[in-house]
């Protein structure tokens, strides 16, 4: 059997730059997503649990318009039915406590925080996954730490008490990912995202009803329709990123996320991060990059050995 050639060189760089320019594309999606949602909740000061209803339903939809709906039957079969409610429910949760802090802080503010999960799950994925990361990777996971205690200031006057929300997200976000990384060898990914939009659809519909509150302006109305369509265009774009390059080379722009959130708070809110807080975001970015930087030369050894 004649053995396939490897991609050139050539077009090995043009497959990267192509993957690049869509997780740019996906983290910019990501920040108009939690741009819409802080300006439902504090500008046109919607109820929470309309909010975080539509974010997870119009993702379903947008879904059910990608994949059609003759489809439902094949993404509702899992092996680890459990585990896909649990980790849905991770999602909503950290949904619910960035919706509730995005009401009181900056965006810049609570993506900083976000950027903890991947932090959080490499110092987790030992006890939980049996994944445990040596001295040097423990010693960025804790100087990542060191930066969002430079960035939120606890015990600082003005430091918002949202910013307790901001942190319970992250917790659950970056258990959302542990449970993610164990799915991948059981269920296809549409699967899993799938249950993730229709499991938040369901649970937070009677909570959302209960409390709705028809939008009065065509603003608020644009942001409360949109607001799904920014989440799936995000997650769906990210996907395809991945087809064109592997995880650790995309890694590090995931942090471009930070740039687009900070030009669209001020562009929207009029809002920019304080010298704190770009000191704080600075050190959790290069310690998340580092941490990657490490785990890929960790398989590498391991791969060559």
């Amino acid at each position: 059997m004649q053995k396939i050639a490897d991609p050139s060189p050539e077009l090995q760089r043009a497959n990267r730059l192509k993957a690049i320019g869509l997780v740019t594309l996906a983290v910019t999606m990501f920040g108009c997503l939690d741009a819409t949602a802080k300006y439902l909740v504090s500008v046109a000061q919607l109820p929470v649990g309309e909010i975080v209803w539509m974010r997870f339903f119009g993702h379903l939809m947008f879904m059910m318009l990608l994949l059609g709906i003759v489809s439902v039957p094949r993404l509702v079969r899992t092996r680890k039915l459990p585990f896909q409610i649990a980790r849905s429910v991770l999602m909503m949760l950290s949904t619910l406590f960035n919706v509730l802090a995005l009401r009181h802080l900056r965006l810049d503010q609570t993506t900083t925080i976000l950027f903890l999960a991947p932090l959080t799950v490499a110092l987790l994925a030992g006890p939980v996954l049996g994944e445990w990361v040596g001295w040097r990777r423990l010693v960025a996971i804790f100087v990542g730490f060191s930066g969002i205690v430079i960035a939120i200031r606890p015990g600082y006057a003005n430091v918002h008490p949202a910013v307790l929300f901001s942190l319970a997200g992250m917790f659950a976000y970056a258990m959302f990912i542990l449970l993610t990384r164990y799915l991948v060898a059981h269920d296809p990914s549409e699967v899993t995202l799938f249950y993730s939009t229709l499991v938040g659809t369901i649970f937070i519909a009677p909570w959302a009803f209960s409390q709705w509150t028809w939008p009065t302006d065509a603003p608020t109305w644009f942001a409360l329709l949109t607001l799904g369509f920014w989440g799936g265009l995000g997650h769906y774009v990210f996907i395809l990123a991945h087809r064109w390059a592997p995880a650790p080379t995309l890694a590090p722009f995931l942090y471009g996320q930070l740039v687009s959130v900070t030009i669209i708070g001020y562009l929207v809110f009029g809002q920019l991060p304080d010298i704190w807080t770009i000191i704080g975001a600075g050190i959790v970015v290069a310690s998340g990059i580092y941490l990657t930087h490490r785990e890929r030369m960790t398989r590498l050894e391991a791969a060559s050995s």
